[in-house]
């Protein structure tokens, strides 16, 4: 990764310990980019940031209304959940509707994140199942899809049908031609673009409104599950779950594995891409945190703000030792 900048800091008492090094992009409802820190052409995989993006065929086909899908059910189908028991038992209920099991995903099991749930499944004496897996309601989402149009069972499959019009809707979004996939946690196919194709993408969520065609209905409809219903989209103590609150419906946010992180900010028109070169969630929380206060949606003083965008270093008897916050780079020239 070239050109990459410092965005993130890691203090310790007076002394800057490490950095962490990335890039970002703000894009605005033509596309064109606003801000850029580090390089906005590298290529990456957007990850789980990009849900909503393989959520559109899901609405866009007429397959969400046809199987009376709630705004509850679309923010699940943009998730990245816990396992607590609010995202394990609407998606079980939903898969129901479709009569099917856990048997016909294909995320694969995964402990929950949820403590709650996974001392419950000890106690049980029960392993965790694919429900659990955070990707489960973006996975009812394709079986959704699948039944709508005929598809076989492995939905999951890159030339499946269901992804087939995943890639095609990513690429429109994104204005790219996507250079290729890789297979992601879950098993589905996440397929790669630019920063600011990512954050081109979201600036178009950004704008899009309900009644003004296919495609911006079926945005503006999953922004506004998103906002509706934060703690379905991440679940408690969550970055996602606890920004979302904090901007109170005015704007969306999904973070990604290694690293990634996207804002849609519909008062604005803006979409925002956020790649931390290491990989560390740490620093993407934060980066994103500085950039939507920089942006004025977010109140510095609000404590999800603080916990994210200045989170303290403790010793191991509780004593404030340093914090993880945004370098000069990306607190400067707002």
């Amino acid at each position: 990764m070239s050109a990459a900048v410092p965005l993130v800091e890691v203090t310790r008492g007076p002394f800057v310990e490490s950095q962490h090094r990335g890039h970002a992009v703000i894009c605005d409802t033509s596309g064109q980019i606003v801000r850029s820190w580090g390089d906005p052409d590298l290529t990456i995989l957007p990850r789980s940031s990009c849900k909503m993006v393989q959520a559109l065929p899901l609405i866009e086909s007429g397959a969400a209304d046809a199987a009376g899908l709630t705004s509850r059910q679309l923010a699940l189908s943009c998730a990245s959940h816990n396992g607590a028991s609010i995202h394990t038992g609407p998606v079980r209920d939903w898969l129901a509707t479709l009569g099917l099991t856990d048997d016909a995903l294909r995320c694969g099991p995964q402990e929950p994140g949820d403590r709650t749930a996974m001392e419950a499944l000890i106690r049980a004496g029960e392993l965790p199942c694919q429900y659990h897996n955070n990707c489960s309601g973006k996975h009812s989402g394709f079986l959704t899809l699948n039944r709508h149009i005929g598809g076989g069972s492995e939905y999951h499959e890159p030339d499946h049908p269901v992804q087939t019009a995943v890639r095609a809707a990513f690429e429109e979004v994104t204005g790219e031609t996507s250079p290729g996939y890789g297979i992601d946690g879950c098993s589905a196919p996440n397929f790669a673009t630019s920063l600011t194709g990512l954050a081109r993408a979201m600036a178009a969520f950004a704008g899009a409104r309900e009644g003004h065609g296919t495609r911006q209905t079926a945005q503006a409809r999953l922004v506004q599950a998103m906002m509706a219903h934060p703690e379905l989209v991440a679940g408690e103590g969550r970055s996602c779950t606890a920004l979302m609150r904090a901007m109170e419906g005015r704007v969306a946010v999904k973070t990604g594995a290694e690293a990634v992180f996207v804002a849609i900010l519909p008062e604005k028109g803006l979409g925002v891409a956020v790649k931390i070169e290491d990989g560390t969630t740490r620093a993407s929380e934060c980066a994103i945190t500085a950039i939507l206060i920089g942006l004025g949606v977010l109140d510095p003083g609000h404590p999800a703000a603080r916990a994210f965008g200045h989170m303290p270093i403790l010793s191991r008897r509780g004593a404030v030792a340093g914090e993880v916050r945004p370098a000069a780079t990306l607190v400067t020239g707002w």
